[in-house]
């Protein structure tokens, strides 16, 4: 095989891996998901909630879309055993870090007690006011 073909299919492949890798990206920002176990995303995310604590997380949901994830975690010690109550948290993608957003700025609804435990749409809707570009789906459906 000449030199030109070799060079001619080296960047035919770089162009279909590329290709691929920006489909599978754009895809998935296209929808909510949750981030792998191990994925870069996942330990970008945790690594923001934990910050300079030694600790680990039960995850009970998360759901990350256009650079805001909603996480329900517990943190807990090395034996296993949760170090605190945990609970849900926002976070916002900014600068390529992820931020924790102080959720005590979301107006609290009287006939809507449980808030952000719940995620009711009264509380998303809500969240949505106080962090515009917050999408729905990233939030659990309610249980009632």
């Amino acid at each position: 095989m000449s030199t030109s073909k070799r060079l001619l299919l080296a960047v035919a492949v770089v162009c279909v891996a590329a290709l691929t890798c920006y489909a599978q990206g754009g895809a998935q920002d296209d929808a909510a998901h949750t981030p792998q176990k191990g994925s870069a995303e996942r330990q970008a995310i945790m690594d923001a909630l934990r910050g300079d604590q030694k600790v680990v997380f039960q995850v009970h949901f998360l759901k990350v879309h256009h650079g805001w994830a909603w996480a329900d975690v517990t943190p807990l010690d090395g034996k296993g055993k949760p170090t605190a109550e945990g609970g849900p948290q926002l976070l916002h993608l900014e600068g390529g870090v992820w931020k924790v957003k102080d959720l005590s700025k979301v107006p609290e609804d009287p006939d809507d007690p449980e808030g952000a435990e719940d995620a009711s749409p009264v509380f998303v809707r809500n969240v949505q006011k106080t962090f515009p570009g917050v999408p729905a789906d990233i939030f659990p459906k309610p249980s009632h």
